[in-house]
């Protein structure tokens, strides 16, 4: 019997999602499966593809590919699945391998047309095996140190619209299924299933988009009412900024959900903002760690903290675009921001910072290569021109410094731009939040502003 078999059903329940990196190979796994056991309250494992499938099976997605690298992307795939199932028993190996077979078989119908044109449903479609490769061996993976592993196909439980490519779930029909068919499950065995992927109502796969696998541990805990959300990664947690920018940067033990927000929202790439908004709904404390060192600890993210100092971190977000608007008919009119943010919505363009003067509004949009957002230089830019003057700019990143009570703190504006007063700032964005001052500088600076501020911010 599982040494993790629960007697209980009352007993704590944590949700547990690796990245990746943690299941990139037999090893990687294997770390995440000790996690597993050592806590009996880890009772759902969610689990992303195994580093590298998710990209070649984006590059398998895409137009002008031809048939043979598609065949080429497909054996790569089989050999990442493989180099991990042979070092379980014989016999779980051969089991194991027919069912990945099989599920490539699937993918192969699905990529190999001729046609190359790929609609969003069948986008959404090849996307998905990545995570049915990793849940499917995951779970034996448990069962190789006495593990009660099992895989369960999420899609029975997340149900989302039919907006491919980026779903929307239906989280009280998710509350309902999870009840149904999941819980039960949770006191006898640990669950092993899937991230990023759900189903629509006409049983077709859907994918939730970017940061959806953390998104669906989250939605997942609160439906289970869990007691934790865990997020392994590659990183032994939340760092005060981006380690690679700056050796300086430590990691933070403890951090606010408010706090984490913020980071995650501009640009802090442990956490996708979306992963949040579940487990603040219900106050579920998420800890971020490191699955290759679990054993150095990692950053809890909870309602309140014991310390809420000035300064917790500096986000920096590339691949910034500004967009400035002008037009005399601006003063003292009314109606002219409406107009133009719904040209903005009528494209689904999501506006992030804004400032406003008597006659002209500056905008900034994430705009990462390849991006939705990446319509902003065309389409859109001609419709705004029938109503003003429009000057569009790229090559900037968006500094953010997160922290508390910065709308009311005296000296924060001297503290930060006195550090930084060989640069030129580009646009201010201060006192919609307490918890952030952003603003925008060149991409080429962008490294030297934060190195700079971290080293006078965080002595």
């Amino acid at each position: 019997m599982s040494t993790l078999d629960l007697e209980q059903n009352n007993s704590p329940l944590t949700v547990a999602k690796f990245g990746g990196t943690s299941v990139a190979d037999f090893q990687a796994m294997l770390r995440c499966a000790h996690i597993i056991k050592k806590d009996t309250s880890n009772r759902l494992v969610v689990v992303s593809a195994s580093a590298g499938v998710t990209n070649y099976l984006v590059r398998l997605s895409q137009e002008n590919i031809s048939i043979q690298e598609q065949k080429d992307i497909i054996a790569n795939i089989r050999t990442i699945q493989l180099n991990i199932t042979q070092h379980l028993a014989a016999d779980v190996e051969q089991a194991l391998n027919s069912e990945i077979e099989v599920l490539l078989e699937q993918l192969s119908s699905h990529a190999l047309i001729q046609s190359q044109q790929y609609s969003v449903k069948q986008v959404d479609a090849i996307l998905s095996f990545g995570e049915q490769f990793s849940s499917r061996v995951f779970a034996q993976v448990l069962q190789s140190i006495d593990v009660n592993g099992a895989y369960f196909n999420v899609q029975q439980v997340m149900k989302t619209n039919s907006l491919y490519g980026k779903a929307v779930v239906d989280i009280e029909q998710l509350s309902k299924a999870c009840t149904a068919f999941l819980a039960p499950k949770l006191s006898q065995q640990v669950i092993v299933t899937q991230g990023f992927i759900g189903q629509d109502g006409l049983g077709e796969t859907t994918t939730l988009g970017r940061g959806g696998s953390d998104y669906s541990a989250a939605l997942l805990a609160e439906a289970l009412n869990a007691s934790d959300l865990a997020i392994w990664t590659d990183v032994v947690g939340i760092f005060t900024t981006d380690p690679r920018i700056t050796e300086q940067a430590r990691a933070i033990k403890e951090i606010s959900f408010g706090e984490a927000a913020e980071m995650a929202t501009f640009g802090a790439k442990i956490l996708h903002p979306a992963t949040l908004i579940p487990a603040m709904r219900h106050n579920i404390p998420v800890f971020v760690g490191s699955s290759k060192e679990p054993e150095k600890g990692g950053t809890q993210i909870k309602q309140s903290v014991a310390s809420n100092p000035t300064y917790r971190s500096i986000a920096l977000r590339r691949e910034q675009t500004l967009v400035t608007v002008k037009s005399p008919a601006m003063l003292h009119a009314s109606g002219f921001l409406a107009k133009v943010f719904g040209i903005l919505a009528k494209h689904e363009l999501s506006v992030d910072l804004i400032t406003t003067s008597e006659i002209s509004v500056a905008l900034t949009f994430d705009n990462p290569s390849g991006s939705t957002q990446a319509l902003l230089t065309s389409t859109v830019v001609q419709e705004l021109e029938q109503l003003c003057e429009v000057t569009v700019e790229h090559g900037l990143s968006l500094v953010a410094v997160i922290g508390n009570g910065l709308d009311c703190a005296k000296g924060i504006g001297q503290s930060i731009f006195q550090a930084i007063n060989d640069i030129n700032i580009r646009l201010i964005c201060h006192g919609a939040s307490a918890n952030n001052l952003c603003f925008l500088v060149s991409e080429k600076d962008a490294n030297h502003v934060v190195e700079k501020l971290h080293s006078e911010l965080f002595v």
